[in-house]
């Protein structure tokens, strides 16, 4: 019988034998086709900021990017329905053609988003289109992992399951570390098309390679055979009738999927998001790191710790995956906030400095401010004096503290030793109120110069101006952050030490998913609870944490987030999460 070769008998072998029988394909496949749907999930995370600027005009600017996270969040909410649909397919008629559709439907949406006209050249149709395909991809993503994961660890020995499904989990990583080579490759002007251009058109050009990744993806899962487990189950007639039924509607499943979720799963999921990609968002968004040297900074660390996915996944089989996946929830509970203070001083000095020699408070009636987030652009947050001055801040990406005053009172920013009063809006409307909004904004972030330019086509004179310094700047608050005083070699240490607590608790966690349940629901019984955590208490993490920090104005009030969540799953882990290591999977 070749390698290749699928037939009954192959069930047959021994479990050993057929852990080892063309390894290298299963694992290969498995895992690189999984690469390349994170990969392509991933691109819009990379390119939020350019995707907002091309397909939601017209917001202002803390909206048009918390809508841009929403947009990317979109994915990872359908993919629990994913994992349901796929999941109940999986159990029912293999995990070998489950993942090769999952595949296909990834590539060829992604393929398509590359294509897709924006929003200057197709309106509203084009964000909703947008919306459309990620979704398809976070549909196909449910279904992905369950399939990949349950496959591998279903052809592994007993003693090495861990290390085997830790090659999937290093693949999120990655993919994610693929996609930032690539974009870095195309935007940078010696070996792609240069900034400008990238943010014009070539943001396209990552979407379109996708193309030739599924066919490399599909080509490579063509040749496999289908689980001996699944063979097994399906040759003696033992399947599930009713996977979902079974898993979910019977408490002895459900209880186990409930303590995994909270035992495990919600705490892996915050680590993760936070470590790899609220981190990257936090230093361009935040710390006013440009989006090529953030992403450069990221893809050294994330080489430098991607190994360590299979360092913890091995230790998982020799002392438990249990011990492992606690610690770094217990490590990400006690140090994110001082890890990214850390950063702050690190990836941008001027601003560590201004933070801490001359902050910004806000003082204000609380019954007047909203929180600076409007998803429909109806708000202009010009009402109240309180919205003016959070507007102005959020658009300059300004840390603040909020003082409350009492009702009545006239919101003010305090900056150092300087307090600036803002418009009252009772007392100016229409142009007027425009004008003193902007005059305002110019005292407190600055405003460039503008060349004077004669009427044309019916279009009104423009009056020159003289460049506004900021009260901001005056006090050292950067508006970006100086390549040169950025410490690269602490940044870099700092984001691996954030992304190995993503391989202390994301390593070892396929393998004991799949211990906790038996092979004829385990499809289905991993699949949800795992996208129900990793799609929304994780894919959402960037859109509440900024939108958080949108509401509250401390840039670090975002983490209490996973910082809370981790912590509760440490808790409920400790006390009700069994250990797995050393079960059987055949049953």
């Amino acid at each position: 019988m070749s390698q290749l070769d699928i037939s009954d008998d192959f069930s047959a072998l021994p479990r050993h034998h057929q852990a080892t029988h063309s390894e290298k394909l299963i694992i290969t496949a498995s895992s690189l086709g999984t690469v390349f749907e994170w990969y392509d999930f991933y691109l819009y995370g990379l390119l939020t900021a350019i995707i907002a600027a091309k397909f939601l005009t017209g917001l202002n600017p803390t909206t048009s990017f918390i809508m841009a996270l929403l947009v990317f969040a979109a994915g990872f909410i359908v993919r629990p329905f994913g994992a349901l649909v796929f999941g109940k397919i999986g159990d029912t008629f293999g995990r070998r053609y489950t993942f090769i559709i999952t595949l296909l439907v990834m590539g060829l949406s992604t393929f398509l988003v590359g294509c897709l006209p924006t929003y200057q050249t197709a309106g509203v149709a084009a964000p909703i289109m947008l919306v459309a395909l990620r979704m398809c991809q976070g549909l196909a993503l449910g279904g992905e992992y369950g399939g990949a994961a349950t496959y591998v660890a279903e052809h592994a020995p007993d003693n090495k399951r861990g290390f085997y499904t830790s090659w999937i989990q290093i693949t999120a990583t990655a993919g994610l570390a693929m996609a930032l080579l690539i974009v870095i490759t195309v935007r940078s002007p010696v070996t792609g098309v240069g900034e400008d251009a990238f943010k014009e058109w070539g943001w396209r050009i990552p979407y379109l390679i996708s193309g030739l990744f599924l066919a490399i993806g599909l080509w490579l899962r063509l040749k496999l055979h289908e689980s001996p487990v699944f063979q097994k189950m399906k040759a003696e007639g033992t399947q599930s009738k009713a996977p979902l039924t079974e898993a979910f509607g019977e408490w002895k499943n459900l209880k186990i999927v409930l303590i995994a979720f909270f035992g495990a799963i919600a705490g892996q999921a915050v680590v993760w998001y936070t470590g790899q990609l609220y981190a990257m968002f936090f230093l361009e968004k935040m710390l006013k790191v440009d989006g090529l040297t953030a992403n450069s900074l990221i893809i050294v660390a994330l080489l430098l710790a991607t190994p360590f996915f299979l360092v913890f996944g091995a230790l998982s089989d020799k002392i438990g995956r249990k011990p492992i996946i606690m610690a770094g929830c217990a490590l990400a509970a006690v140090t994110l906030f001082p890890t990214f203070h850390a950063l702050t001083k690190a990836a941008n000095p001027a601003l560590a400095h201004a933070l801490a020699t001359a902050p910004v408070t806000v003082t204000a009636d609380p019954a007047e401010c909203s929180s600076q987030f409007d998803p429909v652009g109806a708000n202009k947050f010009d009402t109240t004096s309180c919205d003016i001055v959070k507007n102005a801040l959020a658009k300059a990406g300004i840390n603040y503290e909020n003082v409350a005053a009492p009702a009545g009172t006239i919101a003010a920013i305090t900056i150092g030793s300087t307090t600036v009063v803002a418009p009252d809006p009772a007392k100016v409307t229409g142009d007027d109120r425009k004008k003193a909004i902007a005059a305002f904004t110019a005292r407190v972030i600055g405003a460039p110069a503008v060349k004077a330019k004669p009427a044309d086509g019916g279009k009104p004179a423009v009056e020159a101006k003289e460049a506004v310094v900021g009260e901001l700047a005056k006090v050292g608050y950067p508006t970006k952050a100086d390549p040169a005083q950025i410490n690269k070699p602490l940044v870099i240490a700092l984001l691996w030490y954030l992304v190995l607590l993503v391989t202390m608790v994301y390593g070892p966690i396929a393998a004991m998913l799949v211990e906790l349940f038996p092979s004829r629901i385990r499809y289905s019984s991993m699949s949800l609870p795992y996208h129900i955590g990793n799609g929304w208490l994780g894919g959402l993490l960037p859109a509440i944490g900024f939108a958080m920090v949108a509401a509250n104005g401390n840039i670090y009030h975002g983490f209490w987030y996973p910082v809370v969540v981790a912590a509760a799953t440490l808790v409920i882990g400790l006390f009700f999460l069994p250990e797995t290591y050393k079960r059987s999977i055949d049953g």
